[in-house]
């Protein structure tokens, strides 16, 4: 009998040892925090993920519970240089190591070069799915190539008009260099 594994109750040790693989193919509305962030949000966008659990026996012959995740997305954004529509590629493929507890996790965390994560019977996998999306989004979403011309000057008739009226700070200096006198 094959045990069937549940994203949003996982438990994390079985299904390491049952060598266990999840995947879906899920609209992004499902992830709320995520779905927040959009900018043109509609329900044809998906987010494809696997999951894939294994024990790895390290030296000392102790085995440690490991899942791998492999997540791939389109994300309506802005761009920031020519303020249009930009569907951003997501794309995350990490591996977590699961420790018995979260002081444990955060005592080894310094000293560890993988990703650790507590153990739980209940863990949920879309959870994690949507926080390492969320941290894979840009800082400055923008085309390779904008589809419009992007517009580089700008133009304040208040600024203009108040630099006119003030005289040039180094009036006074040109003044004194032609031997006259600062106004």
């Amino acid at each position: 009998m094959t045990k069937e594994f549940s994203p949003q109750r996982l438990d994390v040790k079985a299904f390491a040892q049952a060598g266990g693989r999840l995947s879906g193919h899920d609209s992004l509305l499902k992830y709320e925090r995520l779905a927040q962030e959009a900018k043109g949000l509609h329900p044809d966008l998906m987010v494809d993920w696997e999951a894939v659990g294994e024990v790895r026996t390290v030296l000392g012959g102790m085995g440690q519970v490991w899942l791998h995740l492999k997540v791939r997305a389109s994300f309506p954004m802005e761009c920031q240089r020519c303020l249009t529509p930009v569907d951003v590629p997501l794309e995350v493929d990490r591996g977590f190591r699961f420790v018995a507890d979260e002081a444990t996790a955060e005592a080894l965390d310094d000293e560890s070069e993988e990703d650790l994560l507590a153990m739980s019977r209940e863990f949920d996998l879309r959870e994690l799915i949507e926080d390492e999306l969320l941290m894979a989004l840009p800082v400055v979403p923008k085309h390779d190539e904008c589809p419009t011309t992007v517009a580089l000057s700008s133009s304040d008739e208040d600024f203009e008009e108040a630099s006119a009226q003030k005289p040039n700070p180094f009036a006074a200096l040109a003044a004194l260099q032609k031997g006259g006198k600062p106004s």
